[in-house]
């Protein structure tokens, strides 16, 4: 692949607190590596910000590997920017022209705060899944992993699950600001393994609750979650947890 070098032009939104108003601040960024990540060019020009005795811009990020999801950000207009499938750690300035200009912002969502600069506040998802609780499986001694036979359409829809990483774009890509992407994606992937049985439907119950409390929005089935989410976590899943929901509520105390 053919390696080139660009210059930018950055509009990066620029916020000291939730409370604060914000704005855009305009910068130029030159020498750009079309192989580097999105990540390392914001690094390129914080150092450059540094050096000249300016405030760096605040951007979450940790594995940079596509793994925790902590990365988050609007890339004109875009959660985690132009790539299917990917976060922002893992876009490339490939994808990119000399000369374009790029617009980043933090996730837009009352549940999610802005911290600072494009870092929001997430913990709202941490109480969701605080709120499902514990699994009380006697587990034991370690056992063989096959000892517990699972059905493999339900091993499979349970790993797909699981593979969300919580990054927030389902909730940032909804006109409403729903959760209900990232809360099925939690729930499924307990309710489909004979370990989340017993606390199946009181799992359920408090999870939409807190999801609620949280001040998320409703979900109107439009599908932007699904086609945002770096994972590809599935809309069944949605389907999933409203049935889900909708037994454990007819027979809570039956």
């Amino acid at each position: 692949m053919e390696h080139y070098n660009m210059s930018l032009n950055l509009k990066v939104w620029r916020q000291n607190n939730s409370r604060d108003k914000g704005y855009f601040e305009d910068y130029k960024v030159d020498g750009i590596s079309s192989e580097m990540s999105f990540l390392e060019m914001f690094d390129v020009l914080n150092e450059r910000l540094i050096t000249e005795g300016k405030e760096p811009i605040a951007f979450d990020h940790d594995c940079r590997e596509g793994i925790c999801g902590m990365c988050s950000m609007y890339i004109n207009g875009k959660p985690h920017g132009p790539w299917k499938s990917n976060t922002v750690c893992q876009l490339h300035m490939r994808a990119y022209k000399d000369g374009d200009t790029i617009v980043v912002e933090p996730w837009r969502a009352n549940a999610f705060p802005v911290i600072k600069d494009l870092m929001v506040d997430r913990s709202a998802f941490d109480r969701i899944v605080q709120a499902g609780g514990y699994i009380s499986v006697n587990t034991g001694n370690a056992v063989d992993g096959n000892s517990m036979p699972i059905e493999k359409d339900k091993a499979d829809a349970s790993f797909a699950a699981a593979m969300c990483i919580g990054c927030g774009a389902c909730v940032a890509a909804c006109k409403n600001s729903s959760a209900m992407l990232f809360l099925s994606a939690k729930v499924a992937h307990l309710a489909l393994l004979p370990q989340g049985e017993p606390e199946r439907k009181k799992r359920v119950v408090s999870m939409v609750a807190q999801m609620d409390k949280e001040g998320f929005g409703a979900c109107t089935n439009t599908g932007a979650c699904e086609a945002t989410c770096p994972k590809d976590i599935s809309l069944s899943n949605i389907a999933r947890l409203n049935q889900e929901y909708l037994i454990a509520s007819l027979t809570a105390d039956k």
